[in-house]
């Protein structure tokens, strides 16, 4: 499985002769104008939430791939009436795709299209692959709900929002680690706006500290589980 770091909480995920794109904000981030979004291969497209900073390029992209939009009931839908493919998940639930199986979990934060329209209930993502299992949070704060996951996945890595403000911070990414019982983790959703950002020596210090391996990954930087 390789994992590519796009930017803010945007991720492209090698897997199982398939490329997966993660809440694709890319074209409007000035610190990503290096990568081109044209370039980028998808089959299928995760969406977490409905807010723009998550699903600015899904349609660009969708259109150009037809790659699947996956996500909540009401995001499928939303999807769905501008005629893109789609599968609709719904927290609980998981699905057995061609490069995995991929679990809707909760997350505790807000979500509605830029242009007003309902986002449903947010979520995050577990998915099984062939030999690897990661945990991608999505924008949350620390739940409980996260406990959950060790009981059914045994994961080897956790993807977890580090900025603040509008998710957890690192004091609570940590706590959520031990939380999924995962060392492993991958910092997201940071630097991308002045509410976000971030000392890095001190995240990656402070994970250190609990016997804990934190990643920050330059934009367009990859790594292979």
């Amino acid at each position: 499985m390789k994992i590519t770091f796009y930017g803010h909480a945007s991720l492209g995920i090698e897997v199982g002769g398939k490329h997966i794109l993660v809440d694709p904000y890319i074209s409007a981030n000035p610190s990503a104008s290096h990568i081109d979004i044209n370039s980028l291969k998808a089959d299928y497209i995760l969406l977490t939430h409905a807010h723009g900073d998550h699903v600015l390029d899904v349609e660009a992209i969708a259109k150009r791939t037809d790659a699947t939009i996956v996500s909540n009931a009401e995001i499928a839908g939303y999807y769905g009436n501008k005629d893109f493919k789609t599968h609709p998940m719904n927290h609980g639930g998981s699905w057995q795709f061609d490069f995995g199986k991929v679990k809707y979990v909760n997350a505790i934060h807000s979500s509605s299209f830029p242009d007003g329209s309902y986002g449903g209930n947010p979520g995050g993502f577990v998915i099984e692959g062939e030999h690897k299992n990661i945990y991608i949070a999505g924008d949350t704060a620390l739940t409980m709900d996260m406990k959950l996951i060790p009981l059914r996945t045994k994961l080897d890595l956790a993807i977890l929002p580090i900025g603040n403000n509008f998710t957890m911070d690192v004091e609570d990414a940590i706590i959520a680690s031990n939380f999924v019982a995962c060392d492993k983790i991958l910092g997201y959703h940071f630097d991308t706006f002045g509410y976000i950002e971030i000392d890095h020596e001190a995240a990656i210090k402070k994970f250190f500290d609990n016997q804990k391996d934190l990643m920050l990954l330059e934009i367009g930087e990859s790594i292979e589980l």
